[in-house]
C-alpha cells in the first residue's frame, strides 16, 4: 500500500533517510534532522512531499520524498525524486515500483511531463530497475553543486 507520509512518519523517514545515506557511502553528509523533515514535509510553506510504502501488516517498507520542479520548455512544473528507498529486506517485492508509479500518477493527473531523479552510476541494481520500468539516463547532462565553503564564498 502506497500513502502520503503524515508528521507521525517523521522519524521513520528520518531513519531511511540514514539508511539510504549509509547505503550510498555518505552517512557523513545526512546532517539533517526530524524536526527539519518535519518543517520540510509538513510545515507553513512545505518544501517536498512524501509517500510511504507499507507492508500488508504495516510495516513500512520505503519512501520517496519528492518536490516540483518547472520546465521552461515544456511551460509546466513536473516532479523531482529527491529520494526513493525500500529497505532491504523489503527490496524485490513491488514497493519501488508502486512508489515510482504513485508519482507517475500524479504527474498523468495534474499535467505534469516530467518525473526525474539522479542515481549515482555504481548503483546497477537500481539502474537496471529503472531502466526495466522505461527510464531514460540523460548522459548528456552532468549535475553540479555548490555546498558549504565554496556557496558561502559565492553567496557573499
Amino acid at each position: 500500500m502506497i500513502r502520503n507520509a503524515t508528521p507521525a512518519d517523521v522519524p521513520v523517514i528520518h531513519a531511511m533517510v540514514r539508511e539510504l545515506a549509509e547505503y550510498e557511502k555518505a552517512l557523513h553528509e545526512a546532517r539533517a534532522s526530524e524536526e527539519q523533515l518535519r518543517d520540510a514535509l509538513f510545515g507553513e510553506r512545505p518544501a517536498a512531499y512524501a509517500h510511504i510504502a507499507e507492508t500488508q501488516d504495516g510495516e513500512v517498507a520505503g519512501f520517496a520524498l519528492w518536490f516540483l520542479n518547472f520546465s521552461t520548455w515544456r511551460g509546466v512544473h513536473g516532479i523531482y525524486l529527491e529520494d526513493l528507498y525500500v529497505r532491504p529486506s523489503r527490496r524485490g517485492g513491488g514497493y519501488g515500483k508502486a512508489l515510482l508509479a504513485s508519482l507517475a500518477r500524479i504527474c498523468v493527473e495534474r499535467g505534469y511531463e516530467r518525473l526525474e531523479w539522479s542515481v549515482l552510476d555504481w548503483n546497477e541494481p537500481s539502474i537496471n530497475f529503472y531502466r526495466s520500468l522505461g527510464a531514460l539516463p540523460q548522459d548528456e547532462w552532468t549535475v553540479y553543486r555548490l555546498t558549504d565553503d565554496a556557496l558561502a564564498k559565492l553567496g557573499r
